[in-house]
């Protein structure tokens, strides 16, 4: 039987992830006071505030491992590439649902072309791009070629997100952190930030196994010969291959 190439701690990291991510969130929406201004709404601060950030930090993973890829040629970083690229985008697409769920009540639209929400729906984009063409293309050395530097490009746009508000006049509040909120708010927060940066680890971690697997078995299996040329029969060849 094949055991599995995903180690025992990835599992246990991303269990711990979940187990605090829960520990945060019920301080978050039980324990911690309401936000001055918006109540109750703000609690999804203890939600959307990790995830932004450890999307971030998961495409800083990304951009390292191309590098990688790109200088040593190995198919470990290529792994990594494609495991941390899956891990921000499902994480950029929770971001931007929580974001408009917040936007809703707060702003009374789910949706404004504003500075910061249309630079992470771009940053969405680009690293869907980036998936997407490590489907299309299937030849391994030129996949991690191609898919490295489009993941360095798809990068670019990230230092974009995280100043957006405070380079542009934006809807969106200006960053939140442990020095930007009251104090009853700090300790949720970093709880439910380290769940989910435990959570983003494990998953890339797994992914990274068993994406490496697949490649290995790619690009170990044995090149095909070239089938011979289909052979023609004419009139000619026909009259000299019959009864003599």
């Amino acid at each position: 039987m094949k055991t599995s190439p995903i180690p025992a701690a990835a599992w246990a990291l991303t269990a711990l992830g979940f187990a605090l991510l829960t520990v945060g969130h019920g301080m978050g929406l039980f324990v911690a006071p309401a936000e001055a201004m918006m109540g109750d709404v703000g609690r999804i601060l203890y939600a959307h505030v990790p995830t932004a950030w450890v999307a971030l930090v998961i495409y800083l993973v990304a951009f390292i491992s191309a590098i990688g890829a790109l200088a040593t040629g190995r198919w470990g970083w290529d792994a990594a590439v494609e495991a941390s690229a899956e891990v921000g985008v499902v994480l950029n697409a929770l971001l931007l649902i929580q974001g408009s769920l917040w936007a809703k009540p707060t702003w009374g639209i789910y949706w404004d072309w504003d500075p910061r929400l249309t630079t992470t729906a771009v940053m969405l984009i680009m690293f869907a791009v980036v998936l997407l063409l490590r489907r299309v293309v299937t030849d391994p050395t030129r996949r991690l070629t191609v898919t490295g530097v489009a993941t360095i490009c798809s990068f670019a746009n990230v230092p974009i997100v995280y100043m957006s508000v405070k380079w542009w006049r934006t809807l969106h509040q200006p960053w939140s952190s442990p020095e930007t909120v009251d104090s009853a708010m700090v300790l949720p927060l970093r709880i439910a930030a380290f769940g989910m940066l435990f959570i983003g680890v494990g998953l890339v971690w797994a992914r990274q196994r068993t994406i490496l697997a697949a490649l290995q078995a790619d690009v170990a299996e044995p090149d095909m010969p070239e089938l011979p040329p289909a052979l023609e029969l004419t009139a000619e060849s026909a009259e000299q291959a019959g009864p003599r």
